[in-house]
């Protein structure tokens, strides 16, 4: 579109807004220099000055000797504020209380804070004992099935990393319930991945068993996991092969929900 302004008269109002938010965007799709951002925006080279050096001073965007125009921090920290105000609980609330009327089992959302599990959700089982796991409590990412679902798209490194780390923690173990070995254990989560899930075979707790499944967002990322879970009477290995299309299921519609394909 042809730029009207006069070099020394500022853009304003709702069509500053416009033109500010389309640098931001040719900025993104790599434009880097004035030309090229006015040639996307359709401004003079004098307007497209103005409206970039008021972004670089706001810290939407950056200015990088021998690079030019780059997105700015303030835009990362935009990100991830959207991100943490995403309504994650209320957006999979439904298919977890579907999943909890399906099974009668307790149900978890769960994210990963650093290298452990934060439980955000928790919907009781009707049946067995109560489970210590609460909304707020954090366990250790390798010793639940939970977990294990959100280290899915992590590499072997990290897996072997994050199990060294339980193994040198011996307070967290269950008494007279050791950790499987490296090998037997890199074979169970190669096989997850293989079928986008995790099981829990009472790794963390003695005679408690989950099925969960990882939750991505619309960059394909996974961004939570959801668990089905009960004591071993509950919960047969015949029980989590036949759970697991549903826990599957319910993890993609709320993939859905965050903008997965």
């Amino acid at each position: 579109m042809p730029d009207n302004d006069s070099p020394t008269a500022a853009p304003t109002g709702t069509q500053t807004l416009l033109r500010g938010l389309a640098v931001v965007h040719a900025v993104a799709a790599g434009a880097r220099d004035l030309k090229t951002i006015g040639q996307h925006v359709g401004t003079t080279r004098s307007t497209t000055h103005r409206l970039a050096s008021a972004l670089v001073e706001e810290r939407y965007l950056r200015l990088l000797p021998q690079v030019g125009y780059l997105l700015g921090p303030k835009l990362i920290e935009l990100g991830f504020q959207a991100r943490d105000q995403l309504p994650l609980v209320m957006l999979a609330e439904p298919w977890l209380a579907q999943l909890s009327e399906h099974t009668g089992d307790t149900i978890h959302l769960a994210v990963r804070d650093g290298d452990e599990v934060l439980y955000l959700h928790k919907t009781p089982g009707r049946h067995g004992p109560e489970m210590r796991s609460r909304v707020g409590h954090r366990m250790p990412l390798m010793r639940t099935g939970i977990g294990k679902a959100l280290l899915l798209d992590a590499p072997q490194g990290e897996w072997q990393r994050l199990f060294q780390a339980c193994e040198r923690a011996p307070a967290a173990q269950p008494a007279n319930h050791p950790q499987p070995a490296w090998v037997p254990f890199l074979a169970r989560m190669q096989a997850y991945v293989a079928g986008q899930y995790a099981f829990d075979l009472e790794d963390n707790e003695p005679s408690i068993r989950c099925v969960a499944a990882p939750v991505r967002d619309a960059s394909g990322q996974i961004v939570a996991a959801i668990s089905v879970a009960s004591t071993v009477p509950y919960m047969p290995l015949e029980k989590m092969t036949a759970l697991l299309p549903q826990v599957q299921a319910a993890a993609r519609a709320i993939s859905a929900e965050l903008g997965a394909h």
